[in-house]
């Protein structure tokens, strides 16, 4: 597993931790299946994008949700109207300003699992439709 690229982060807060090591799982499991990744926490004002990576001519939009379980709730149901919202806004800025004129899709990750364990569970959900309200 790569070694987490916030070492500010390292002694902080277990739930930032947390998130930061999934999104160390969620790109190393996307390089893994031959996504090339172009940029990771891409920030368009107070918006932000996880990852965002290439496969083939795809540029796919990658939002991580990680959580130690999903005993309560399940981390897919943390993207609810107003994240997704949102997030197409911040997918379209960012096409925008790279002049992206290919076909582009939004992917959901999920890693389910305690800080640094070997085995995480992770749910990779291509071509999540975004909500237009």
């Amino acid at each position: 597993m790569m070694q987490s690229r916030f070492n500010a982060l390292d002694k902080g807060p277990d739930h930032l931790r947390l998130g930061v090591w999934g999104e160390d799982v969620a790109v190393t499991y996307l390089q893994e299946k031959g996504y090339c990744i172009l940029e990771r926490d891409w920030h368009s004002t107070h918006r932000d994008i996880d990852i965002i990576a290439q496969q083939g001519e795809v540029i796919v939009f990658v939002e991580v949700k990680t959580r130690r379980s999903n005993f309560l709730r399940h981390p897919i149901q943390a993207i609810d109207w107003k994240k997704q919202l949102n997030l197409r806004k911040a997918i379209n800025h960012y096409i925008h300003y790279r002049k992206i004129d290919g076909p582009v899709r939004f992917d959901v990750i999920t890693v389910i699992g305690e800080l640094e364990s070997a085995n995480p569970e992770i749910e990779h959900i291509e071509d999540f439709a975004l909500a237009l309200r």
